[in-house]
């Protein structure tokens, strides 16, 4: 671990000196006013844990199984879109810390790498998150790709019905449609090794979409496009469409409420990831925190309840699992490590994570992960 970066909030600012402000503030930016962004750690950091000192202990074991998987650690690599926009490869950066380090990385349809990349990289241990496309042919297309690459678990994202409404994607160009303005270009010069770093790596451009684009489409009606083709809102009879035929496991993401839980078990769901899409969404919106204790005390043993939103250290970690979570995840953090270290980045955050998980525990007294509850103020 570098010690210059032993935090991931120092690893976001040193990140923050060497991206462009628009590739950063798509990185870190949320909807609205960005209450729910704020939020999210906020209330994590609210919650605490009491220490039982005066017991035998034998020390703390991170190790979890998840869908019959053993992994090292009890988080995981959240999807990201459009990943090489705030630094060159680094959704294959992160997809081969992932397999160094025994963690699941989750690929994001809108992306910059594509199923089949991510497949060779992991060796086909990798989790694929699918935006509903309008056209069911287009679904079936994905589906059989993310199959045939050997990916075993499938997320369908059901929290972006409507594209968030986030101003400093507005003012930087990077609502839909795109556009590149003065100030945009005027940032990239600034920071020349961002710059240096994206003309070697070339465009940055949706790689599991790649085949399904016309060629030769402006920003503009690239954003169109896209806007187009992916019908956002999840339905019973999408879920049910894809429970069909997907054999893998089926996980719903953006499960906030008991009513949308209870529905996506009834369909046949096998876990549920509680997320509120980073804040970036619904700005008067329960943190994620929040959201996974309300349904841990209905659903916990029915389902895997997995969260990730708002988490930022091993401690936060920690608070999620105490609170009903049974595995994690992280987006900004990941791409926090990459974007400020680039290569070695991704092994940076899994470290920092490990280790401030590894400490909290032995200082609470916690052996196994499954006892964190108990240790719940």
């Amino acid at each position: 671990m570098n010690p210059s970066y032993p935090s991931i909030e120092l690893l976001a600012e040193r990140a923050r000196q060497r991206m462009p402000g628009f590739a950063y503030d798509y990185l870190a930016g949320g909807c609205m006013a960005e209450v729910n962004l704020h939020k999210n750690t906020s209330d994590i950091r609210a919650v605490e844990l009491r220490p039982a000192y005066l017991r035998d202990y034998k020390g703390a074991s991170q190790k979890t199984t998840l869908f019959g998987r053993e992994y090292a650690s009890p988080f995981g690599i959240a999807p990201v879109g459009l990943q090489s926009l705030m630094w060159p490869k680094s959704c294959e950066i992160l997809a081969r810390t992932a397999r160094r380090q025994n963690i699941p990385f989750v690929l994001s349809t809108v992306t910059t790498a594509s199923i089949e990349t991510i497949a060779e990289i992991t060796g086909g241990d990798f989790w694929f998150q699918l935006y509903h496309p309008a056209e069911d042919s287009l679904r079936d297309n994905l589906l059989r790709r993310a199959a045939e690459a050997g990916c075993k678990t499938l997320v369908l994202l059901a929290d972006t019905p409507t594209f968030g409404y986030r101003p400093k994607e507005i003012r930087n160009g990077l609502s839909v449609p795109p556009k590149m303005s003065l100030r945009n270009v005027f940032q990239m010069c600034t920071r020349p090794m961002w710059s240096f770093s994206q003309l070697f790596a070339g465009i940055p451009q949706f790689a599991t979409l790649k085949p399904y684009i016309p060629p030769g489409l402006s920003m503009k009606h690239l954003g169109l496009f896209m806007n187009k083709t992916f019908s956002g809102r999840l339905t019973a009879s999408r879920i049910r469409a894809i429970r069909d035929q997907w054999k893998g496991n089926l996980v719903i993401k953006g499960i906030v409420n008991p009513e949308d839980a209870e529905l996506a078990l009834s369909l046949g769901a096998d876990g549920l990831i509680v997320s509120n899409h980073g804040g970036r969404q619904l700005d008067q919106g329960q943190s994620t925190v929040k959201s996974t204790a309300a349904l841990a005390k209905e659903f916990k043993g029915r389902t895997k309840i997995m969260m990730d939103g708002g988490i930022r250290s091993g401690s936060d970690i920690a608070v999620a699992m105490a609170s009903g979570a049974e595995f994690t995840f992280l987006g900004r953090a990941s791409m926090y490590g990459v974007c400020a270290m680039g290569a070695k980045g991704g092994d940076q955050v899994v470290e920092i994570l490990q280790k401030q998980l590894q400490q909290v525990m032995e200082q609470l007294g916690c052996e196994v992960l499954e006892d964190l509850p108990r240790h719940l103020v």
